[in-house]
């Protein structure tokens, strides 16, 4: 089969389409997915360069988010047979620890996702746990269905399970452009709320708008506090959305309500950030730090794209062996939307 593979960690030159052995079931609970498309995240970006702390056997294939059709099973099989078309969901965890026990996988320590511990999605084929394989949501597209996966179950872990966000509610989200921000726009437009958004890029911030986004901020202009409070009466935002970290961490305490709650699940900008930490108690503030969420959070998901009638937004869409310039295109910060990778008719 076809698959992107890196021999050693660097820059986006260690990418190279090759063709590999396909893979083949080693355990009776296991699947095989013939993919038609691939999304692309930051932390396929970061597997590559090796910064992540998790070791992987290398040559490897990268990639988190995958679509297709299921090709065989195992024999302890019962959620998808041969033929259901199936999108993935990308943790798994060892099944013994405190946190599997309760259905929390993406809390374990020997967690295996796709792309870091088990071969991605960058490929023609791919094996996964036959239980993170769940069906497309009617009307959705393999590139759709490739695109929601990981956004979407953090997002709706961070605005839903976390932060319980509720009809009527400000959401302040930053840099918008990336695939969790247009997932949490999304999102939060579905539920209800009044979402207000920041970007560098004028273009992105119209693109928010046309995507139901009801106020932008240039944070390169100005400091986008004042107008976001001003906004809001001097009141403030009950949820911010902030997976840029840096300097903009302590602007996003400062732009929440009284009561406020902060979600992230990055840091974009830089992983150490200054903060006013009376102003977290003075204001009974909450901070949630999350990544992914849990199969239950996953089927809620997926309840939530066939009642709301949602699509993923789709930046472009590249041909598997063009992936070097669809990591260009995401590393550059030039999406609006998900990247993704196109890999069978």
């Amino acid at each position: 089969m076809k698959a992107v593979r890196i021999h050693e960690h660097g820059g986006i030159d260690k990418l190279r389409y090759e063709e590999v052995k396909p893979p083949w079931l080693t355990s009776p609970t296991e699947a095989i997915v013939q993919l038609k498309a691939a999304a692309l995240n930051r932390i396929d970006i970061l597997n590559r360069e090796g910064v992540t702390g998790i070791e992987v056997p290398l040559p490897h294939i990268l990639g988190a988010d995958g679509a297709g059709i299921v090709l065989e099973t195992g024999a302890e099989v019962r959620n998808v047979q041969k033929g259901d078309p199936v999108c993935l969901h990308t943790p798994s965890g060892c099944g013994r620890c405190e946190f599997c026990a309760t259905d929390r996988d993406y809390m374990c320590l020997r967690i295996r996702a796709l792309g870091e511990r088990l071969e991605g999605t960058y490929a023609e084929f791919v094996k996964v746990p036959a239980a993170n394989c769940f069906h497309i949501p009617p009307g959705l597209s393999f590139e759709e269905a490739a695109a929601f996966p990981l956004v979407f179950v953090t997002v709706w872990r961070m605005l839903i399970t976390n932060a319980q966000l509720k009809p009527g509610e400000h959401v302040l989200i930053l840099g918008i452009g990336g695939g969790v921000a247009t997932a949490a726009l999304q999102v939060a437009k579905q539920l209800g709320a009044h979402v207000i958004v920041t970007s560098s890029s004028d273009e992105k911030l119209e693109l928010a708008r046309n995507w139901g986004a009801d106020h932008g901020f240039n944070y390169k202009k100005k400091d986008y506090t004042p107008d976001v409070r001003a906004l809001t009466g001097k009141r403030g935002v009950d949820v911010v959305v902030d997976c840029v970290g840096g300097e903009s961490f302590g602007k996003s305490l400062a732009a929440l309500a009284k009561g406020g709650r902060l979600v992230t699940c990055g840091a974009t900008a830089g992983a150490c950030a200054e903060l006013d930490l009376r102003r977290v108690f003075w204001n009974q503030l909450k901070i949630f730090g999350s990544t992914l969420g849990s199969r239950e959070e996953f089927r809620q998901v997926l309840a939530f794209l066939r009642t709301s009638g949602i699509r993923p937004i789709i930046d472009e869409i590249f041909p598997l062996k063009e992936a070097a310039a669809a990591q260009r295109r995401l590393e550059e910060g030039k999406q609006f939307g998900k990247i993704v990778l196109q890999i069978m008719d």
